[in-house]
């Protein structure tokens, strides 16, 4: 058995996609997950399988979250390693920018050369944001709420699915993932 993390996009946001943790913990048991453990009402969920495949993974949480719910949601699986390298790795803790103003988007995959290209025409100070291949390290000054750099931002100019966590999520997945 595997460990791995499943982080689900837009759930529980603004109303929309409600999906309660204890609901989705079962969800994720009764698809033959095992070890299940969810994290704040955000939609990461931390499970063992005996499945390897990311995207059969990726694919068995978004039918099973659409035949239980009735709705579509983005699933981007992470292994120990990746988010333990997300967590050792943020350019903007060297740079000693403000813990609580440091994000990290999780994207599907690495974005082309092009669409990187794309989105580098643009300046969005005072926010800032470094590509690590699959990741996005941000740093938004004044917060996510009314950030130029969103999810929405990534998908449409690097045409890749997205979902984003605040730094305080990602250092307690990489504990909650190596103590599990």
């Amino acid at each position: 058995m595997k460990k791995f993390i499943a982080l689900l996009r837009g759930i529980n946001v603004s109303g929309q996609k409600k999906i309660k943790m204890s609901d989705l913990k079962s969800l994720f048991e009764e698809i033959g997950f095992q070890n299940v453990e969810t994290y704040i009402q955000s939609g990461n969920v931390i499970f063992s399988s005996k499945e390897n495949s990311g995207e059969k993974l990726k694919s068995k949480i978004s039918s099973g979250i659409k035949r239980k719910f009735g709705f579509d949601v983005q699933v981007i699986i992470l292994t120990p390693k990746e988010i333990e390298y997300t967590f050792k790795h943020n350019p903007f803790i060297k740079k000693k920018k403000e813990i609580e103003r440091l994000y990290v988007t999780f994207l599907s995959n690495a974005p082309s050369k092009e669409n990187i290209q794309k989105l580098n025409s643009i300046d969005y100070s005072p926010e800032e944001y470094i590509i690590d291949e699959k990741l996005i390290y941000l740093f938004l000054p004044n917060g996510a709420g009314n950030a130029k750099l969103s999810n929405n931002l990534f998908e449409n100019k690097l045409k890749l699915n997205a979902t984003t966590r605040n730094w305080k999520t990602v250092k307690i997945l990489s504990e909650l993932i190596s103590i599990q």
